[in-house]
C-alpha cells in the first residue's frame, strides 16, 4: 500500500486529536493506538442521520473531518472507520482495510457491508473498529485467534471460525454472540465507496429506512433504533421507551452528544414522526 492509501495528508490531525481529548504525544505505539482507539469511541457516537435527511455521505477526509470534528456529528461504519484510518496513517501507523459480513447472532450469509481495520504497531497486529455501534470493540483487540479480552465491562473473542475466516464475538448474558465475520482480502477506499452506496441509498438497506444512533461506553450500550430508546447493562437487564418526535432533538442531545440546528431538528422531526 502506498503511504497514502488513506489520504493522511488531508487531516487536520491536532483538531481531531482535541476532539476527542487526546492530549501529549502521539507515536506509532500500542499504547497511543488504545488511547486513539478509546478516545474516538467516546467522543464519535455512531448514527446515520444524514441518510435519514436525505443527504448523500461523502467519504473524502475533507468531508468527514468538516461534519465529525468541526460540526462534532458521528457517523456510521465507513465514516468512523476512514477518519480512523486516516489519523493513523498520519501517526505513523500500517493500515489495512477490512471488508466484513455482518451476522448479529444470525448464520445468514449477509453481503460485505461493514468496514473496520487491521493496524501493526510495536510488531503485533491489532483490530480496530470504532463504527460498529452499540455492541462495538472500545479498545483494538489483539489481532490473535482465540484471544479473549475484557473492555471496561464487556468481553470480546476474535475466532478463527474456518481457514480464511474469521469471527468477532462479544459476550452476553446467555453466552457468547458473534457480531461479524471476515476473511484475508484487504480492502481499499474505493471497495468502500462501493458499499457506502448500497447501505447510504438501497431501500433494502436498514439505514435508509430508520433512525440508527448508538454509543458504547465501559459499561452501557445506548441505541436509538426507530423510535425505541433502549439501555443495555453487562449483566442483560435492558430499558426502553418510546421517543416521540418532538423530543427527539432532547434525545439525541442529551443521551448521545448530538447537537442539532434548528431547522435539522425540525427537518428530522417531520421524518420521524412520518415513520420512516
Amino acid at each position: 500500500m502506498s503511504d497514502s492509501m488513506w489520504n493522511g495528508g488531508d487531516l487536520d490531525l491536532g483538531a481531531y486529536l482535541a476532539r476527542i481529548g487526546l492530549t501529549g504525544s502521539v507515536r506509532a505505539d500500542a499504547a497511543t493506538l488504545r488511547a486513539v482507539h478509546r478516545a474516538h469511541v467516546a467522543a464519535f457516537p455512531f448514527e446515520n442521520l444524514e441518510i435519514v435527511l436525505g443527504r448523500p455521505v461523502p467519504l473524502e477526509i475533507k468531508a468527514l473531518q468538516d461534519k465529525m470534528v468541526a460540526r462534532q456529528r458521528g457517523g456510521y461504519c465507513f465514516e468512523q472507520n476512514l477518519l480512523l484510518a486516516a489519523v493513523l496513517e498520519r501517526i505513523g501507523f500500517g493500515v489495512t482495510g477490512i471488508g466484513a459480513r455482518v451476522r448479529m447472532g444470525s448464520d445468514v450469509v449477509r453481503a460485505v457491508t461493514h468496514m473496520a481495520l487491521k493496524v501493526s504497531a510495536a510488531g503485533e497486529d491489532w483490530l480496530c473498529d470504532v463504527g460498529f455501534g452499540g455492541e462495538g470493540l472500545l479498545e483494538p483487540l489483539p489481532f490473535r485467534d482465540g484471544v479473549r479480552e475484557r473492555q471496561g465491562e464487556w468481553t470480546f473473542a476474535l475466532e478463527r471460525a474456518e481457514p480464511d475466516v474469521r469471527v468477532v464475538r462479544t459476550l452476553h448474558a446467555d453466552g457468547w454472540f458473534d457480531l461479524y465475520a471476515f476473511g484475508p482480502e484487504e480492502r481499499i477506499p474505493a471497495d468502500y465507496r462501493v458499499m457506502n452506496h448500497y447501505i447510504s441509498t438501497h431501500p433494502r438497506s436498514p439505514f435508509v429506512s430508520r433512525l440508527v444512533v448508538q454509543r458504547t461506553e465501559p459499561g452501557l450500550r445506548r441505541t436509538l433504533v426507530g423510535s425505541v430508546l433502549e439501555t443495555a447493562r453487562p449483566d442483560g437487564s435492558v430499558r426502553q421507551r418510546e421517543v416521540r418526535a418532538e423530543e427527539l432533538a432532547e434525545v439525541l442531545s442529551w443521551e448521545f452528544g448530538i447537537e442539532l440546528d434548528d431547522e435539522d431538528a425540525e427537518t428530522l422531526a417531520r421524518v420521524y414522526s412520518s415513520g420512516s
